[in-house]
């Protein structure tokens, strides 16, 4: 049984690691996230390092820039159908979110920013194309 030390607790609880913050750079949010001290895995809202199950995480702050590993379209809960991707950012660490635009085109390998806004139900990060998508048989 694995049991949190106080240290651990408040560092956690006192910093906005894995959150946006909107305190970024351009005016734009920028996302925060983690890199293991011990092995130098980056990683988005955990309490331990995936790899090696070190502590000891530092704050980093993410260009949010990114590319879509995987985006799924979903009809359930919502009125029109809207997409969930899986966003490999550019140091290193994969995050949920939404991308911006019509849900059937937003595919693997398209390059995305984070985006000013917020998921207003989710609270998930919200990014937009970077270019726009290769359209040759349309």
């Amino acid at each position: 049984m694995y049991h949190h030390s106080g240290s651990v607790a408040q560092q956690a609880a006192g910093s906005a690691t894995g959150v946006l913050d909107p305190q970024g750079t351009d005016h734009a949010e920028a996302m925060l996230y983690q890199r293991c001290t011990w092995c130098g895995t980056a990683t988005y809202h955990r309490l331990l390092c995936p790899v090696c199950q070190g502590s000891e995480l530092r704050t980093e702050r993410s260009e949010g820039v990114g590319t879509v590993r995987h985006s799924t379209v979903l009809h359930r809960n919502t009125p029109a159908a809207r997409n969930v991707s899986l966003i490999e950012m550019a140091e290193g660490f994969v995050v949920r979110g939404r991308v911006m635009g019509p849900p059937i085109g937003i595919h693997s390998g398209d390059r995305v920013r984070l985006s000013t806004a917020k998921d207003p139900v989710r609270g998930e990060p919200v990014f937009q194309l970077v270019d726009e998508p290769f359209r040759a048989w349309t």
